[in-house]
């Protein structure tokens, strides 16, 4: 590889590191350091295709994008680790504890309770961990009735 190219792929990767450390914080830099031993490639592809390339684009605000991760990731399911992570950027770009569980709750309606649970008892964990808990309860029935 040449010098041009590893100056626009390490230039790639910064950038990617940039938008990262935004959305998803200290949580996401541990990802992409966690793979350095193993596969740094696909630490970089993270940081500069995921996070560079894709996250950066500005069709869509932080906020939704990570509610559409938030909804494949629960989909997914076995995707814990990474849903703990995006559950925190989710909040980090301004997403409430009370939207981020409507959107889990949501999700059950097209993958299933058992993915909507997994996912919803990580939203609990990253939300103790912050300090979140209780998440206010929403009243569905004057809701229904109020719409009625």
């Amino acid at each position: 590889m040449s010098n041009a190219n590893d100056t626009i792929k390490q230039g790639r990767f910064e950038y990617g590191m940039e938008v990262l450390s935004r959305i998803d914080g200290e949580a996401g830099e541990r990802v992409v350091d966690s793979l350095a031993d193993i596969s740094p490639e696909l630490g970089h592809q993270i940081a500069a295709w995921a996070f560079g390339d894709m996250y950066a684009r500005p069709e869509l605000a932080p906020r939704d994008r990570q509610l559409v991760t938030l909804g494949m990731l629960t989909a997914l399911g076995g995707c814990e680790p990474q849903l703990e992570v995006h559950i925190n950027a989710a909040l980090n770009v301004g997403l409430t504890p009370t939207e981020i569980t409507e959107a889990l709750l949501h999700a059950a309606v097209y993958c299933g309770i058992p993915k909507s649970l997994n996912a919803t008892f990580v939203a609990k964990k990253v939300f103790g961990e912050r300090g979140l808990l209780p998440v206010p309860a929403t009243d569905t029935l004057d809701r229904a009735v109020m719409t009625n």
